[in-house]
């Protein structure tokens, strides 16, 4: 009500009607018509309510306002809190790929130093092995070449033998050989 009397006290003080001539409050004076217009206009909507309709329509709508507001604030919080979970996967996912590829780096380099561990003992392997076949080689060759320099020889005594030898030294020698054969049997 105090609005009401404000209201009408702040609208005559400025109205210009003080400034018509003749008397104020007649129905003849059309400032006084829109002043009593006006002022009916003012009544109906205090009869029907309206201010009170529209103080509770804006209420409403501050109400929804700050539903919206609560709602958006809600929202913000979740998308905040699964951002930080999905940077906090992202982060794990990260280490989990660094460490995955230190661990391929260590098991690359393992792998490497056994490789050439490998390699290095089949070449020594190999060049036993080969050593083995040079030595065996040689050891035919010698065992090749003495035993020709043997039939040389045996030849070569067969011969020197039959033109120095006659039919009784080789009768006594035949003897000679089935004596001493007989001695190392018996």
């Amino acid at each position: 009500m105090r609005f009401t009397l404000t209201s009408i006290a702040a609208l005559m003080a400025g109205s210009p009607a003080f400034a018509a001539s003749g008397p104020f409050f007649s129905l003849g004076n059309t400032d006084f018509v829109v002043l009593l217009a006006f002022l009916l206009f003012i009544a109906v909507l205090f009869y029907f309510n309206v201010p009170t309709l529209l103080g509770g329509m804006l209420d409403k709508r501050a109400d929804g306002i700050k539903t919206e507001l609560e709602e958006a604030r809600k929202l913000r919080e979740d998308a905040q809190t699964l951002l930080a979970s999905y940077e906090r996967k992202q982060k794990d996912v990260q280490e989990q790929a660094n460490r995955i590829v230190a661990a391929a780096k260590e098991e690359a380099a393992a792998a490497g130093v056994k490789a050439r561990e490998d390699l290095a003992k089949s070449v020594e392997r190999r060049m036993a092995a080969a050593a083995e076949q040079i030595e065996s080689a040689q050891a035919a060759a010698i065992k090749e070449v003495r035993d020709q320099a043997a039939l040389i020889a045996v030849a070569a005594a067969r011969d020197v033998l039959a033109k120095q030898m006659t039919a009784a030294e080789g009768n006594k020698l035949i003897d000679a050989g089935i004596a001493e054969v007989d001695a190392k049997l018996h």
